[in-house]
C-alpha cells in the first residue's frame, strides 16, 4: 500500500513538472476562447500513513473581444484541477465595454478582501501595463492599452477578483446616457470640453 502510495505522488510529482515545464501562461484556443492559467497551489492532507496532495488552480478566459471570466478548480492531479478551473470560468464569462475595442473607457478602482486595484484607459500604443494576475485577465478580455496598478494584498486570487470588480463597473457612453437621459453625442461633447479643459 505504501509502494502505492509512493508511486501515485511519484506520478502526480511528474505531472506537475509537466506543467511547470510548460510554463504558468498556458493558454489554448478553442472555439475562439483563450484561457490563461494564473497559479497554482499544491495542498497536502496528513493522512493515516502519510500526506495526501492535491492541487489548486486559478484559471482566466476569453475571447479577446470583450468577454472574460476566472474560475477555481481542486483536483488530485494537476490536469484535472486546470480543467475544472476552466469549466468553471467558461460558465461564468462577463462582457465588458471597451473603447475602440482596445482599452476602457474610464478610469475604475475596483477591490475585494485587502486586495486593492486601480485600472485606467491609456492611449493607443502604451501596452498592457500591470502585475502578472491582471495582465492575463486584460489579455484574454482583449485590451492592448491599460494601465493598472494593485495595492494592498498580492495574493493571486485576491488580484483577480478585485480586477473583475472593477472591470463591473465599466460603463459605455450608450449606458451612461440613457441612465441621464442624453444623447450620446452630447455626452462625447461635454468629455471632450473637460478634456480640454484639463490639458490648458
Amino acid at each position: 500500500m505504501a509502494q502505492a502510495d509512493s508511486e501515485g505522488q511519484g506520478r502526480r510529482g511528474r505531472s506537475r513538472d509537466r506543467d511547470r515545464d510548460r510554463g504558468r501562461d498556458h493558454d489554448e484556443r478553442d472555439g475562439g476562447i483563450v484561457d490563461k492559467l494564473v497559479h497554482i497551489n499544491r495542498v497536502a492532507k496528513v493522512v493515516k500513513g502519510g500526506k495526501r496532495f492535491g492541487f489548486a488552480a486559478l484559471v482566466v478566459v476569453g475571447d479577446q473581444k470583450g468577454r472574460v471570466g476566472f474560475g477555481h478548480g481542486k483536483a488530485r492531479e494537476v490536469p484535472e484541477a486546470i480543467r475544472k478551473a476552466t469549466d468553471a470560468a467558461k460558465r461564468g464569462l462577463v462582457r465588458v465595454p471597451l473603447r475602440e475595442g482596445r482599452t476602457l473607457h474610464h478610469d475604475v478602482i475596483g477591490h475585494h478582501g485587502a486586495g486593492h486595484v486601480v485600472l485606467r484607459a491609456a492611449p493607443p500604443g502604451t501596452g498592457i501595463i500591470a502585475g502578472g494576475p491582471m495582465r492575463a485577465v486584460f489579455e484574454t478580455l482583449g485590451v492592448a492599452d491599460v494601465v493598472a496598478k494593485s495595492f494592498g494584498s498580492s495574493n493571486p486570487y485576491n488580484m483577480v477578483r478585485a480586477t473583475f470588480n472593477a472591470l463591473k463597473h465599466q460603463d459605455a457612453p450608450r449606458a451612461v446616457a440613457a441612465r441621464r437621459g442624453l444623447k450620446v453625442s452630447q455626452l462625447q461633447s461635454r468629455r471632450r470640453e473637460v478634456d480640454a479643459d484639463v490639458s490648458e
